[in-house]
């Protein structure tokens, strides 16, 4: 059983943690933190501070306020406790604070704990991209009439994951009282509407000529913070120090999540190519121009003043690829040139991969207790993409469907 101690247990938050914590099978709740006096109507003890807490536990949640975060930092040093912060409102200087800790104990931060604001993230990322500059972005966010900080920690949330997109070149714009210039393009507008009892919808507007696209999510109770904080704490527990994100819990589970395999390319190999950036460029510009698809391109490091290079096409187009690469030997003379033909390209591909360490490991190493011979390798924040001989194709798709349970 994991026991948990919640910070701030006698607010809104804290009460809908505690009743979520009652339905799960392997969570209880140890004690509560808060600094009402005279409260009994729970049933684990309360303390005034983590300080005074004489109750052991296994991870601590925060759900009170960001003026507390001070104290609290001191509280879970001086009790080697894992640190959830589900709070919002934090300074400069507070995650300055929040990070040194991390240095010593597993921190986990999250400005929200719902598995689908956190997908509006990813979203929102994907639709800034793919929208680029051409459309203007503004978000909306809705709260009821108690929330205190504005705008709130998910608006922000939301904008610092676009702005990544746009290597931070957004610069916001908290409503637009008194401002009489025109809206400039790299305005990321952020607008707070506090009224009833909204528990919490963000909208992200993406506005361009003629067409808008609207990215929405709606709580409809504190309930799905609660889950999410729940799911913190399993994934918190036995974690090193550090500083972990909704996100890297997210993915945890999805390291490989896909894998495609194709025997329609045929690998190329240049040796000792001449290290100059115009004689790289020419051989792609000479491979576009024929209109020829390269793919899974690798390069050594240089050495006397020569790199190593492969990459694949297609293999209706390996003659024609191989009349041009033949070409180069005018200006390269110790060019060589290699065609393997009889391959297999293995690309796994998993969300899980950008924050999480040693998968390109486990795919090396089983290859490796199967024999197989990696020929090259290319890598990207959520892919690997290798090659293979064709023999050996059926046993290592096999073994790397095993590994990842695809």
């Amino acid at each position: 059983m994991i026991r948990i101690i919640i910070h701030g247990c006698l607010g809104r938050m804290g009460r809908v943690l505690a009743t979520a914590a009652e339905s799960a099978p392997d969570i209880e709740v140890a004690a509560g933190i808060d600094q009402l006096p005279g409260v009994s109507d729970v049933d684990y003890p309360v303390f005034v501070s983590l300080e005074k807490c004489t109750v052991p536990a296994d991870v601590i949640v925060d759900f009170s306020s960001p003026k507390a975060l001070p104290t609290l930092l001191t509280g879970v040093r001086e009790k080697n406790l894992p640190l959830i912060i589900a709070t919002t409102g934090h300074t400069r200087e507070d995650k300055v604070l929040i990070a040194e800790a991390s240095a010593s104990l597993p921190i986990f931060v999250s400005a929200n704990m719902s598995l689908g604001v956190n997908l509006l993230s990813e979203m929102a990322q994907t639709a800034a991209t793919v929208l680029g500059e051409s459309f203007d972005i503004e978000i909306i966010e809705r709260h009821h009439n108690q929330k205190k900080d504005a705008p709130s920690g998910t608006a922000l949330l939301l904008a610092d994951a676009i702005n990544e997109v746009y290597m931070q070149g957004k610069s916001y714009v908290y409503g637009r009282h008194g401002r009489e210039e025109l809206r400039r393009s790299t305005d990321l507008g952020i607008h707070a509407i506090r009224g009833g009892t909204v528990v919490g919808e963000h909208v992200i507007v993406f506005a361009g000529k003629d067409e808008l696209v609207e990215l929405h999510h709606s709580a409809a109770s504190r309930n799905i913070f609660a889950l999410g904080a729940l799911e913190a704490v399993r994934y918190l527990l036995d974690k090193p120090a550090g500083l972990y994100s909704m996100k890297q819990m997210i993915t945890a589970a999805s390291a490989v999540t896909r894998m495609s395999v194709s025997n329609e390319e045929a690998l190329l190999s240049l040796y000792r190519i001449t290290l100059d950036p115009k004689s790289i460029t020419g051989i792609f510009e000479r491979l576009g121009q024929a209109d020829i698809i390269v793919d899974l391109i690798s390069q050594t490091a240089p050495v006397n003043g020569e790199v190593n290079m492969s990459f694949t096409v297609s293999k209706k187009d390996i003659d024609k690829t191989t009349e041009l690469v033949k070409t180069l030997r005018d200006s390269m003379k110790n060019l060589k040139i290699e065609i393997a033909d009889k391959i297999t390209k293995i690309t796994v591909e998993g969300p899980g991969m950008e924050t999480q360490s040693g998968v390109a490991a486990r795919v090396f190493g089983t290859l490796a207790e199967e024999k197989v011979e990696i020929q090259t390798v290319t890598t990207s924040e959520t892919k690997i993409a290798l090659i293979i001989p064709q023999n050996d194709e059926e046993r290592a798709v096999e073994a790397i469907k095993t590994t990842f349970g695809l």
